[in-house]
């Protein structure tokens, strides 16, 4: 995939992860830690793993998107130098987790997510609201969700290991699926 920062040099695609959770270990942020470990050589995955330093949303803050706080002009560049973005969240009291919702919040009107290519995984197959909730979300920021790259792995809520899901046949199997769908052009 050519991007125009450098004309003539080619540069490899970039998935940006970001979990939901902002509990340490979460089986969200595994998830997504063992997607950049099945991801093939040809694909850059970076993880977005400032979601706590995120401040509240307000418009006040973000009247003149140049002049946001830090934490977004990060949050926003990361999301930009992004081809795709994949994202993992839990469900807290049937909904979305108030720290996920408030970054998204944060890019609704500087558009970074407008027409990107974005997945979602749920690691967990009783959380039945979150997920839609969030297909939503997105649908309506003007992101392309993709529906074969929006999945449930069901796995234990704690105690999952990196290494042990990416060696696991079936779910790398999934990863590798959902990484694939992504920068498949054709895939909806």
């Amino acid at each position: 995939m050519e991007r125009n920062a450098n004309p003539g040099r080619h540069v490899m695609p970039q998935l940006l992860t970001m979990s939901g959770s902002l509990r340490t270990g979460s089986t969200n942020s595994t998830l997504l830690a063992a997607v950049a470990r099945v991801a093939p050589n040809s694909i850059e995955v970076t993880s977005y793993a400032e979601l706590a330093a995120l401040p509240a949303f307000s418009p006040d803050l973000d009247e003149n998107t140049a002049s946001a706080p830090p934490a977004v002009a990060r949050w926003r560049a990361a999301l930009a130098a992004a081809d795709a973005v994949l994202f993992s969240s839990p469900e807290y009291a049937h909904g979305i987790p108030g720290a996920f919702k408030n970054a998204l919040d944060w890019v609704v009107g500087s558009g970074e997510l407008v027409d990107k290519r974005v997945g979602l995984l749920s690691p967990s197959a009783v959380s039945h609201y979150a997920h839609p909730q969030i297909v939503e979300v997105l649908t309506t920021m003007s992101a392309v969700v993709v529906s074969r790259a929006t999945v449930v792995i069901d796995l234990p809520r704690r105690g999952v290991e990196v290494d042990r899901l990416a060696r696991d046949p079936a779910v790398a199997s999934v990863l590798r699926g959902v990484i694939f769908e992504l920068f498949d052009p054709s895939a909806t």
